[in-house]
């Protein structure tokens, strides 16, 4: 068996025992809080778990901006995950959390190769995940790092604040200066913490590279535009993270504030902070996140100034490489009715009719996913690297097309957050589908090569160009290789382009 595949038989085997049944080794790590006590796996990767990066947002911290961790005294156990963030459950949800979520949840993970010492100054990557921001966390087991480590990476990944403990404003919390959005001050505490500390783990702070996928895509955008983060990180990889209000649109301060006083009316500041968790947490889910009550990110002046492609055109962006994509069915389809989803296009719903079911005989459930992908992901990918490249940033613009066999024939192409497995190369503990396919592991090993080389050198291949201000090439990464060719969905997204800018 190669080292490919004892390391993924070994992830297999931490995903489903607990990682302390594998341990071979202790590993110390001594951080600018106290020391760890992590674990060797035994397959030349250590890793170090439930790391306090921020004191436990409970109580007077509630609704506050993330606080120092107070140091401890001996060595703190970092053999397993803490509790991902207080959520609701979401039971489709293709990379569940395997922890007892939990309000006190700002801890972060580190994998590193084992034999990697203070001086390595190894290339460090850092993976912000998704779920809406109202779902996920760090311990499902996709998000494993171990081939990271095992590819020279330290690999970090953080839990930061979810639903309304992360993204809520209420008129009690304006007089203290700031309500809004906690949960991406705890992502650039996190990045601070990195900073201060990833040395001690073998990396190297002056080459971070912050990747995240939907939420955690467009937390990318965030950190690209807020002030705060300046100087965090030096490269940036956006998966499905839209660029346009169509995605997730985000309100003002003062809408979101009327939010929040309509699930907390007439309450002062101490009394907000003594509600039961119960009752912040309530059932707030991807499935029910649009119910009123409820925010989500807001234009607050400090993380979020406004829309990426307005905040990239008037130059709020820093000025580091960028890699920014989407997958070729990367949707949320509502209705499978073709009447109804052309009769949201009006009067160039026969347009529409040419370019997504030219024959008419394209499956709704299709054209609803690539229509909504157009718009909230594929799109403004293309969008947003036209829009930095015209600004001199590199830009790489990349599109992931395989589907697992099982899900082409249903979805057309690759579903939304389906590209994980593979960037990880963990699709051995994917949940869904079970069953492997021919050809997978070729295109998780070339998915996951892109990303490391790119986070190593800031160029993810040799044969990938950056972007250009008009270009209408992409990456495809799919089945039969890495190729960058002009785009297959020119014709659609030039389209959902014009709808936009009223070209």
């Amino acid at each position: 068996m190669d080292k490919v595949l004892i390391g993924k038989a070994l992830i297999g085997i931490a995903a489903s025992t607990s990682l302390l049944s594998v341990q071979a080794l202790a590993q110390q790590a001594q951080t600018t809080s106290g020391a760890l006590h992590g674990v060797d796996m035994g397959n030349g990767v250590a890793v170090f778990m439930g790391v306090p990066y921020a004191a436990p947002p409970l109580g007077e911290n509630r609704w506050r901006a993330p606080q120092p961790v107070q140091p401890w005294t001996g060595t703190r156990d970092a053999g397993n995950f803490a509790p991902d963030c207080a959520q609701a459950p979401f039971p489709p949800d293709a990379a569940p959390i395997r922890t007892k979520p939990s309000e006190d949840c700002l801890y972060l993970n580190v994998w590193k190769p084992a034999k990697a010492g203070v001086a390595a100054k190894l290339p460090v990557m850092v993976w912000v995940h998704g779920g809406g921001f109202v779902n996920g966390g760090t311990s499902p087991a996709v998000y494993t790092g171990d081939n990271f480590a095992r590819d020279g990476i330290v690999l970090v990944s953080i839990n930061y604040r979810l639903g309304r403990y992360g993204f809520f404003a209420h008129p009690a919390l304006a007089d203290e200066g700031f309500g809004g959005n906690f949960g991406f001050l705890d992502q650039i505490a996190a990045l601070k913490w990195v900073q201060a500390n990833i040395a001690a783990f073998g990396g190297d702070p002056a080459n971070v590279t912050v990747f995240g996928e939907s939420a955690g895509g467009m937390s990318m955008h965030m950190l690209l535009q807020a002030p705060e983060a300046r100087g965090l990180f030096h490269k940036v990889i956006i998966q499905s993270g839209g660029g346009r209000d169509m995605t997730l649109p985000m309100p003002t301060m003062a809408l979101a504030a009327k939010a929040g006083e309509e699930f907390a009316p007439g309450l002062d500041a101490a009394a907000l902070r003594a509600l039961p968790a119960e009752k912040v947490t309530g059932d707030l889910s991807m499935m029910t996140m649009t119910k009123p009550g409820y925010s989500g990110p807001m234009i607050d002046g400090r993380t979020i100034f406004g829309s990426s492609i307005d905040a990239i055109n008037a130059g709020l962006y820093a000025k580091v490489p960028v890699m920014v994509g989407a997958n070729s069915a990367d949707g949320f389809p509502l209705t499978t009715d073709k009447t109804a989803i052309f009769g949201e296009y009006a009067a160039n719903a026969a347009e529409a009719r040419r370019l997504y079911d030219p024959d008419g005989k394209t499956p709704g459930l299709v054209v609803a996913t690539m229509t909504s992908a157009d718009r909230m992901f594929i799109e403004p990918a293309r969008a947003v690297a036209r829009a930095l490249a015209a600004r001199g940033h590199t830009a790489y613009h990349f599109r992931f097309g395989y589907a697992h066999p099982q899900v082409k024939a249903v979805m057309g192409g690759a579903p939304h957050a389906s590209e994980i497995p593979y960037v990880f190369d963990t699709v051995v503990v994917r949940t869904e589908p079970t069953a492997s396919a021919p050809g997978e592991d070729a295109v998780a090993q070339r998915t996951h090569d892109l990303w490391v080389n790119f986070a190593r050198t800031g160029v993810p291949s040799p044969a990938w160009p950056v972007a250009t201000a008009g270009d209408t090439k992409v990456m495809l990464i799919d089945e039969s290789g890495a190729k960058h060719t002009e785009d297959p969905y020119r014709a659609r997204l030039d389209f959902a382009e014009s709808l936009v800018v009223g070209k």
